[in-house]
């Protein structure tokens, strides 16, 4: 308990409304004046437990002070904002209505209502004694004691994870990113990425690459919060069917969940303006960072992660408009996946045991989806009872160099939550209907596209997305000079090229071989030779025949090659 003694001329106060809803409505909201009083100000902590013996030592310090400041008037206030560590409501009201029995032996008390908002003004005198703070602490507490630990020992328990890398192939993604120092793990936060700078130019284009198809097919980018309300989950039905993969927090006496879906989120926003058919159908993007619970047993590198990033979007439309909506994001997911060379599964997957919303609107759903594919004539697999707990989905797996597949990309048709969030829009005859969602990734979970990716390509990604995009070697120090020229050239021509240099004092065969392990798609050596001739040789992807170009060639070749995207 903390309570802070202001010896006052007076306090005036008066109740305006309630803060806390469970707390009895007060028959007198008259403003009070109480002169030469004692203004005990109060915060009850969650250590407060024993009510007998904290009420006992408050009472005496309350009393004690009263009588040294020579003042027989009382004013119990409760005044939560002295802790951040506040008990229950139930225990404070006891403590203060005990205390005010007991001091009312000896003192005439005033007790200001408990959990309700309240204006005050008091004047404190200026002696000594005027303003003291005394902390109640029943048994013993370690809350202030300084915690005892070895700075050294926790650093070696934290220390940066060790790969195992005896049982991975060479195109493991784990290992190209260790090569690439593209990103690693570490035990401080399990199944969640550390991105360095060049997995982040990875992240990052793609993120780019999929901005542009977002402005290109008319949606509109949104993010919303990490952390939200308890009961925004509650609406939605992940608490019920995905609490225990949620991580949970409290927060002033909420419980808060880190999201593990965006798509909530979406809702709300579409809640914060009324809508017309004319917006329909509305399609929202977000690059959005969702936390899951998992199994440490079950993490593996990229592929099986906590903390990651989806490029998930939600088409909010009509009916009429699902069928069409659907043929349009399965054209855009082929988009994706070709610039890649990705071939992909489409998959159905069906109502699982786990689900809200009545079993028509999931038969009108998956009936939907179904005709859809038969329409497009592609192959797909029935997968039983994998659908999401609001809606199904085609689900799209992407096959990699080993051939493996994982589902990335997902289309998901959801007439559930826009019931539950009471999503409305009006209509031409001018009545109030209830819009379709449809949820929708391409890659899915970023980490893992990247990791698939990668292990695809064997790192060797193409020119607009590597984290280098050229190197320059030098054969000779006296080649600095007009290896730093071609430098110069090619990074005004192409100002966000990603270019560096290797400068080293050491053979070029050695350095040839760093550029091969880092997956740099064009090596350039300058020598006396390219020097004397004002051109380049450019070793290209790993190929032991070199190329020759001038610079200006070498510039227009890769411009359009990374404009393009190729």
């Amino acid at each position: 308990m903390k309570i802070l003694l202001l010896h006052c001329d007076y306090i005036r106060f008066k109740p305006l409304k309630k803060a806390l809803k469970n707390i009895g409505d007060l028959k007198d909201k008259e403003e009070k004046k109480v002169e030469e009083c004692l203004v005990v100000l109060t915060a009850v902590e969650k250590t407060d437990s024993d009510v007998k013996k904290i009420v006992e030592k408050y009472s005496e310090n309350v009393a004690d002070v009263a009588k040294q400041v020579k003042t027989k008037n009382i004013v119990l206030y409760p005044y939560a904002h002295l802790s951040k560590n506040l008990g229950s409501p139930e225990i404070a009201v006891k403590i203060l209505e005990d205390v005010e029995k007991i001091l009312k032996k000896n003192f005439e008390v005033v007790r200001a209502p408990f959990g309700y908002y309240k204006e005050f003004e008091l004047k404190v005198k200026g002696h000594p004694l005027s303003e003291l703070s005394r902390e109640i602490v029943v048994g013993e507490s370690n809350e202030n004691e300084e915690e005892s630990y070895d700075p050294k020992q926790l650093l070696r328990e934290i220390s940066k994870t060790k790969l195992d890398s005896s049982k991975l192939k060479d195109n493991d993604h784990r290992i190209l990113g260790q090569q690439m120092d593209l990103f690693s793990f570490n035990e401080t936060a399990p199944g969640m990425v550390f991105w360095h700078n060049n997995g982040l130019v990875i992240r990052n284009e793609l993120i780019e690459f999929a901005r542009e198809l977002l402005r290109k097919t008319g949606y509109e980018e949104v993010l919303t919060p990490q952390i939200l309300d308890k009961k925004l989950w509650q609406i939605s039905g992940h608490w019920e069917k995905y609490k225990e993969n949620i991580f949970l927090t409290d927060y002033e006496k909420r419980q808060f969940a880190v999201k593990p879906m965006n798509c909530p989120g979406g809702l709300l926003i579409y809640k914060n303006k009324p809508k017309s058919y004319r917006d329909l159908p509305l399609k929202s993007g977000e690059f959005g960072i969702v936390h899951r619970q998992e199994l440490s047993g079950v993490l593996g590198g990229l592929f099986r992660v906590i903390q990651f990033t989806q490029d998930d979007a939600h088409v909010f439309c009509t009916e009429k408009q699902l069928e069409q909506e659907i043929f349009n994001l399965m054209d855009l997911v082929d988009v994706v996946y070709s610039k890649f060379g990705f071939e992909y599964k489409i998959e159905l997957s069906t109502r699982p045991e786990k689900r809200i919303g009545d079993d028509k609107l999931w038969d009108k759903a998956e009936d939907i989806l179904k005709s859809v594919l038969k329409k497009r004539k592609v192959k797909f697999k029935i997968n039983e009872g994998d659908g999401a707990f609001y809606g199904p989905k085609i689900d799209f797996h992407l096959k990699d160099s080993l051939g493996r597949t994982w589902q990335c990309g997902t289309i998901q048709v959801d007439f559930s939550m826009p019931e539950r969030f009471n999503l409305e829009y009006t209509d031409k005859d001018n009545k109030k209907k209830q819009p379709v969602m449809i949820h929708r990734t391409i890659y899915g979970s970023l980490e893992r596209f990247i990791g698939v990716l990668l292990e695809h390509t064997n790192g060797r990604l193409p020119t607009w997305l590597a984290p280098i995009q050229v190197r320059v070697l030098n054969f000779t120090d006296r080649n600095q000079d007009y290896a730093k020229k071609v430098i110069k050239q090619l990074g005004e021509k192409i100002p966000s090229l990603r270019i560096d240099a290797d400068f080293r004092s050491t053979t070029v065969p050695a350095k040839v071989k760093d550029a091969e392990l880092m997956k740099v798609p064009y090596v350039i050596v300058v020598g006396d030779r390219e020097e004397k001739d004002n051109n380049l040789a450019v070793r290209v992807r790993g190929d032991r025949k070199i190329q020759n170009f001038s610079v200006e060639e070498f510039g227009d070749k890769l411009e359009k090659e990374i404009e393009a995207r190729a």
